[in-house]
C-alpha cells in the first residue's frame, strides 16, 4: 500500500489550518472578532452584508452571533501566511533532516534558485522571495549539481572549439608569416629585375648616348680643321689674285696669267657642308614608352592572345571570324554541326588553348554588359544539359548580374568588393601552384583568388550571358589582344 511521506502529510495539515473556511484559500489580511475562529477581512465582510441590515453578525464557523463584532487583524496569522507562501513547507521538511543551521537561529536554512542563495525561513524577509523558487538545501544541491555538469559540458564543448580554432589560427599565423617572407622575396625579385632592367637600360643608353656624343664631335672637329685649312687657301688664293688684279700694265698682267693660274690652283673650294644632326630625338622622344616597349619583352608572362573554341560554342552563340569576340544572337539557333564538346543549355564557349602546367595571364573586355560569366573549366566538365558552375563541378569562375552585382561562383556564391563597373577583366592562372587570381584589368586591383590543386588541363571559359528584347545585354565579350 502506498503511504503519503510523513513530511508532506505535515504540510497539507498546516496548508489546511491556513484556509478561510468562506473562500477556502489561503487567508488574506486574516481577522477574528470575539471567537478563536478567523477569516479574511473580505470574506467575513461580504458573508455580513448578506444578513439583515439589524440582524446580529454570526461566525460561519461556531453560528456564536456578535451584536457589533470588531475585526481585530491577526499580525501573527499573516506572518505565517506570508512565511508559508513564500517557503514552501515541504522544503522546510525536507530540510529539517538535513540541517544546515543560522548562524543566529538554531533552525534549518533553505535555498533560494532565483537569487542562488541561502534563505532562513526566520531571517528573510519573505517579500524578498516572493513568486521566487525556494526549495531545500538537498534539492537545491542536485538540482545546481545538474545544471553546473550541464554548463560544465558546454565549457568543455567550448573549450575544444577553442582550442581547434586557436590551432588553426596558429597554422593561420605560421603560413601567413611564411606567405608573407616568400612573397617579400617575390616583390623584392621582381622589383630588383626591373631596377637591374632599368639600370642596364640605363647604362645602356648612357652609353650610347657617350659614343654618339664622341662620334658627333669628331666629325664636326675634322670639318672645323679641314674647312680652317680651305678658308686658308680661299685667303691665299684671295690675295693672289688681287695682286694680279693690282697690275695695271697690260703686258705685264698678262705675262703674269699663267703663274697666276698655277698659284691658285688647289685654292678654290666648294662650301658643300653636310650637317649632321645630333640624335637628341633618339633620347628625347617618348623615353617612358620606349623603355616600357623593351620592358615588355621581360614580361612573364606575357598577355594570351587566347581564341575561341568554335565547336565548343552553343548554337546561340556568334563569333568573330578570328574567334577573339563572342556574343548571344537572338535568332534561332545556328544549324551547327552537334559534338560531345558543344554546350548545348549553357550559353558558353571555351577557349581553344587549355593549360596543365605553367603561368599565364590573359584579359577579357565586359564593358557595357549587364550579366556575363568568365573563368576555367576543367577538360572533363559536362558540356551536356544544365550545369552548376562551381568549383565542385570543374568551373571556377566570377559572374555579373542583376546589372551591376559581382559574385564569386563559390557554394554559396560569394560577393564581391567592386566599387566601380568593371571594364576590363584579368585572369592569372598559376597552375602549379594551384592559384586563379581575378583582377580589374584596368588598375590591376584585386577581385578574387582560388586556390584550388588543379589537376589536368583547364581551358578559359567564357559566357557573355543572354541578350534581351530591350537591348539590354547585347554587347559582345571580347578578348583582350596586347599588341606592341
Amino acid at each position: 500500500m502506498f503511504r503519503v511521506p510523513q513530511h508532506l502529510q505535515m504540510a497539507c495539515c498546516l496548508k489546511d489550518e491556513l484556509l478561510c473556511s468562506i473562500c477556502l484559500s489561503i487567508y488574506q489580511d486574516p481577522v477574528s472578532f470575539g471567537c478563536e475562529h478567523y477569516f479574511c477581512r473580505k470574506c467575513i465582510t461580504e458573508h455580513w452584508s448578506r444578513q439583515q441590515q439589524h440582524s446580529a453578525r454570526d461566525c460561519p464557523e461556531c453560528r456564536r452571533t456578535f451584536a457589533d463584532p470588531q475585526l481585530s487583524p491577526s499580525l501573527k496569522l499573516s506572518n505565517i501566511v506570508e512565511r508559508y507562501t513564500a517557503f514552501p513547507l515541504d522544503a522546510i521538511l525536507n530540510a529539517q533532516r538535513n540541517s544546515y543551521p543560522c548562524k543566529d537561529h538554531e533552525k534549518v536554512k533553505l535555498f533560494c534558485l532565483s537569487d542562488k542563495n541561502l534563505v532562513c525561513f526566520f531571517c528573510d524577509e519573505p517579500a524578498l522571495h516572493e513568486q521566487h523558487h525556494v526549495t531545500s538545501i538537498d534539492e537545491a544541491f542536485e538540482e545546481i549539481q545538474r545544471e553546473m555538469k550541464e554548463q560544465l559540458v558546454a565549457l568543455q564543448d567550448s573549450e575544444g572549439g577553442h582550442m581547434e580554432a586557436l590551432q588553426l589560427l596558429q597554422r593561420q599565423l605560421t603560413e601567413t608569416k611564411s606567405s608573407a617572407n616568400s612573397l617579400r622575396a617575390t616583390l623584392a625579385d621582381a622589383f630588383e629585375r626591373l631596377h637591374r632592367f632599368l639600370r642596364e637600360r640605363q647604362k645602356s643608353m648612357l652609353e650610347e648616348l657617350e659614343t654618339d656624343t664622341a662620334r658627333t664631335l669628331s666629325d664636326i672637329e675634322d670639318k672645323i680643321q679641314r674647312y680652317s685649312q680651305q678658308l686658308h687657301d680661299v685667303k691665299e688664293g684671295i690675295q693672289i689674285l688681287q695682286e694680279l688684279l693690282s697690275e695695271s700694265d697690260q703686258h705685264g698682267f698678262l705675262q703674269g696669267v699663267a703663274l697666276t693660274s698655277e698659284r691658285i690652283k688647289g685654292k678654290i673650294h666648294e662650301t658643300n657642308l653636310t650637317y649632321e644632326d645630333f640624335p637628341t630625338s633618339k633620347y628625347m622622344g617618348p623615353l617612358q614608352y620606349t623603355i616600357w616597349k623593351s620592358l615588355f619583352q621581360d614580361i612573364s608572362p606575357v598577355p594570351a592572345g587566347l581564341t575561341l573554341d568554335p565547336i565548343t560554342a552553343h548554337q546561340r552563340l556568334i563569333l568573330s571570324d578570328d574567334c577573339t569576340i563572342v556574343a548571344y544572337g537572338n535568332l534561332h539557333p545556328q544549324p551547327l554541326q552537334d559534338s560531345p564538346r558543344r554546350f548545348d543549355v549553357e550559353v558558353s564557349v571555351l577557349g581553344s588553348q587549355g593549360f596543365d602546367s605553367g603561368v599565364h595571364y590573359w584579359e577579357v573586355t565586359v564593358c557595357e554588359k549587364t550579366q556575363w560569366m568568365i573563368g576555367l573549366a576543367h577538360e572533363a566538365v559536362s558540356h551536356k544539359g544544365s550545369i552548376q558552375i562551381q568549383p565542385a563541378r570543374g568551373f571556377y569562375c566570377i559572374v555579373m548580374h542583376d546589372g551591376n552585382q559581382y559574385s564569386a561562383c563559390t557554394e554559396p556564391w560569394t560577393r564581391l568588393n567592386v566599387k566601380t563597373k568593371l571594364e576590363k577583366v584579368g585572369v592569372y592562372l598559376d597552375h602549379p601552384k594551384g592559384l586563379l587570381v581575378f583582377y580589374n584589368a584596368d588598375d590591376m586591383s584585386w577581385l578574387y583568388t582560388y586556390r584550388e590543386k588543379f589537376s589536368g588541363k583547364l581551358y578559359p571559359y567564357f559566357s557573355p550571358g543572354q541578350s534581351h528584347a530591350n537591348g539590354k545585354n547585347v554587347q559582345p565579350l571580347r578578348i583582350n589582344t596586347v599588341r606592341l
